[in-house]
């Protein structure tokens, strides 16, 4: 359920991507059916997976025509098949054909997301975390990394601002990562409770620099599935391991068997597929 910030932010979404797809106005519709007209609508799954977005569905229905009558069948989060009933909406029918495909738009994408991450946390089996990352669409990450969430994930930071952590480029820049590290951990010291250390580790020698106190978890970039699980055997428990670089649904369990503790997916919001639906309208 999306809580009550969520649905303030995405109040003025809705509202631009409405804005986007009608513009001065549905050209079609008001052509073909230019006088009010009573109609009954049902959006139905034509896949399986996990349902996501069916609130923000409601809010596109209601932001076209407060006085559309919508009745949600799902909640998301629920697992559904190819033919299950998600909404029935009525009301004018000129309505129904405006929100029609921003509603079932957000509900593709983010049903989508949330179907492809369950599948990877069912393949881990609770052995690891499965985590996004900042790979989403532009003004959209709120909403993808909901639907994240809504498939058994977790996010990993939602911007620049709520987390550091210390990549190629910024050790690069720093002159190493021995350099980029210390300046960080002069910055906000070694007991911290908001703000999480990350540092990211491309080999056995960045390994070692990385684990010093202060930092929250080390990220083995790019490694295979043995490079990480040598790693673990060698390396204390108290250090947290994230892997990223080339996961997929083939090769997640040896990373969670190879004891990552952390799975981070670029894939699971830039290349997801959208979740196939249909909406029906009866006029009779």
């Amino acid at each position: 359920m999306l809580d009550k910030k969520l649905k303030e932010e995405l109040t003025d979404l809705v509202v631009r991507s409405l804005a986007e797809d009608i513009g001065d106005g549905d050209l079609t519709t008001e052509i073909v059916v230019s006088e009010p007209r009573y109609a009954k609508a049902t959006i139905r799954s034509k896949d399986d997976g996990i349902l996501a977005g069916i609130e923000i569905a409601e809010m596109v229905f209601l932001q076209v025509d407060d006085l559309l009558k919508v009745e949600k069948l799902k909640e998301d989060g629920e697992k559904i098949k190819e033919g299950d009933l998600l909404m029935k909406i009525a009301g004018n029918g000129g309505s129904l054909l405006k929100a029609e495909r921003v509603a079932l738009n957000f509900l593709g994408r983010m049903s989508g997301i949330a179907s492809y991450t369950n599948q990877f946390v069912e393949l881990v089996e609770g052995r690891s975390v499965i985590l996004d990352t900042r790979k989403t669409t532009p003004t959209l990450r709120s909403i993808e990394k909901y639907a994240v969430r809504t498939g058994g994930g977790s996010n990993h930071r939602m911007g620049l601002y709520d987390q550091i952590l210390i990549k190629e480029n910024h050790a690069e820049w720093a002159g190493g990562l021995q350099k980029a590290l210390s300046n960080a951990l002069a910055a906000v010291g070694t007991d911290r409770d908001l703000i999480q250390l990350i540092v990211e580790a491309r080999n056995k020698e960045e390994v070692k620099i990385a684990s010093v106190r202060g930092v929250d978890r080390i990220l083995l970039d790019n490694m295979t599935p043995e490079e990480v699980k040598k790693i673990r055997e060698e390396l204390p428990g108290r250090w947290k391991l994230e892997v990223s670089g080339g996961i997929n649904l083939e090769n997640v369990r040896s990373y969670a068997d190879a004891g990552a503790d952390y799975i981070s997916i670029g894939a699971l919001t830039h290349s997801v597929k959208a979740f196939d639906l249909t909406m029906l309208i009866d006029a009779s």
